[in-house]
This record gives C-alpha cells, sequence and structure tokens, in this order.
C-alpha cells in the first residue's frame, strides 16, 4: 500500500485490518451483506468514484453506473477480489490527487444524477469506509471515535442526503397531505432536520429549535441517517412518542 493511498484515505487501513480480522463470510452488522459481499462493495465504490472523476478529467464525462457494477467482482475468487480491492483504491488515491492538482476545489462533478464538488470523491470513500468498518466491528473505539468527526455529519448530511432520504421516502409511503419531520439532535452542534412528503424529501442541518426527535451522541446520528443503530439503544433518546419516532427512522432507512 502506497504513502499516497494512506495519505488520501487514511480510514483505510483500520478498514483492511477490520476485514483481516474476519472470515469472508462472516455477518455483519448490514444484515443482508457478509463480510465479502462488503468487500465487493467497497472495491465497486472505489472503481466508480476513481472511473467518474477520471473521465472528467479527461473532458469526457460519464454518468454513474448503478450499483451492477458490483456484479464482475462477485464473480472473483476471494484472494482476486482482495487484490483488486486495493488496487483499485490505489487507483483512486491517484485520480484524487491529479485532481487537486487539476481542479478548483469548488469544480463540480455529475454523480449519481447530481453534481458534486471535486473533493467529493476521496472524502466520500472515506466515508464508506468508516461506515462499512462499522458493519463489520460494530461499536469499537476506532468506529465511535470515526463516526464522531463532525465532517461525518456534514458529509452525511450535505453530500449523501438527499439520495438517502429518497431511498427511505420511497420506502414511507407518506401519502398525498401526509408528512414526516423530525430533528436529530446531539448537543453543542446542529440539528439534523428531515421532512418528507408524497412529493419530496429535504434533509438540513439547523439551529437546535423546539423538542428534538432523537438526541444522541454525534457517532449516533450519524449511523442513524444511514439506517443503522447502535449495539447499545440508551446511546439515544426520544420523547416524540412512538408513532413519530417509528416514521422518522423509517424515512431514515439508508443503504
Amino acid at each position: 500500500m502506497s504513502s499516497r493511498v494512506e495519505e488520501t484515505l487514511p480510514e483505510l487501513v483500520p478498514f483492511v485490518r477490520a476485514v483481516q480480522a474476519r472470515r469472508p463470510d462472516d455477518g455483519t452488522w448490514c444484515e443482508a451483506w457478509t463480510v465479502r459481499d462488503v468487500l465487493v462493495h467497497q472495491t465497486g465504490n472505489a472503481e466508480e468514484l476513481a472511473r467518474v472523476l477520471q473521465a472528467f478529467l479527461d473532458g469526457t464525462p460519464v454518468e454513474t453506473r448503478g450499483f451492477d457494477r458490483e456484479d464482475p467482482h462477485r464473480r472473483l475468487s476471494d484472494p482476486d477480489l482482495w487484490a483488486t480491492f486495493l488496487n483499485r483504491c490505489e487507483r483512486l488515491a491517484e485520480v484524487a490527487a491529479a485532481a487537486a492538482q487539476e481542479l478548483s476545489p469548488d469544480t463540480e462533478v455529475r454523480w449519481t444524477g447530481r453534481t458534486v464538488k471535486a473533493p467529493f470523491f476521496a472524502e466520500h470513500m472515506r466515508e464508506e469506509l468508516i461506515l462499512h468498518r462499522w458493519d463489520l466491528t460494530g461499536d469499537d473505539r476506532t468506529a465511535v471515535r470515526a463516526l464522531n468527526e463532525p465532517w461525518m455529519t456534514e458529509h452525511s448530511v450535505t453530500s449523501v442526503g438527499r439520495p438517502l432520504l429518497e431511498r427511505g421516502r420511497a420506502g414511507l409511503r407518506p401519502g398525498p397531505g401526509g408528512r414526516v419531520e423530525g430533528r436529530l439532535r446531539t448537543p453543542g452542534t446542529d440539528d439534523v432536520v428531515v421532512t418528507a412528503n408524497a412529493d419530496s424529501g429535504t434533509i438540513r442541518l439547523a439551529a437546535p429549535e423546539g423538542p428534538a426527535t432523537i438526541e444522541s451522541d454525534a457517532a449516533t446520528r450519524v449511523l442513524l441517517l444511514w439506517g443503522r443503530r447502535p449495539a447499545d439503544p440508551a446511546r439515544w433518546h426520544s420523547s416524540a412518542g412512538p408513532e413519530a419516532l417509528r416514521r422518522v427512522r423509517r424515512l431514515l432507512g439508508g443503504y
């Protein structure tokens, strides 16, 4: 592993160690996935992030592929999958470094039907490494420390929030005139405010106001945004009532 990839993706080494400590067929906190499934997903993430950013640098932008991009990796042997994952991470680090030299940080690049800023590509892979490491390890010290970082909340809300919310909104089906609204609060920070109706959904950071739907530490709030739950339910609190809480948690369905 090169120094460049470790500098660009500092969360890669902890993720790698977590994978190596488990069998490929071990279960994870992402209930439908084994460790191997997580590695397949991460390989596809690194590959697609690099492919889209490189195409933009080449002046021939491409649209983001769907998750069927992972299918070829599922057919690989375990050793070949591991080698491919590391190769794709190295490639992403190279492309991200080139983009940092050639593009302004405010340059907008198409990604999954929307535009994101150029630094998004490396940052999003970092978030994926943190989140899916938690899928492997649960609430260990490394996971909680990384999830607590303020940029993780910022990235989840501003860079990924819309597609996250759309997936949850589609599953919620609030119905004509129906509306779901929730405030996720971590003391000392802005609230994360989510709203949804039959036509659209929004997610934003806002100053604390009124009662919170859910109050928690920052790491737990990031997990909730991604449709996950900490092992200890006492890390979050709510007085919103069962129906309001159930609707907000369904909206935050994650991936």
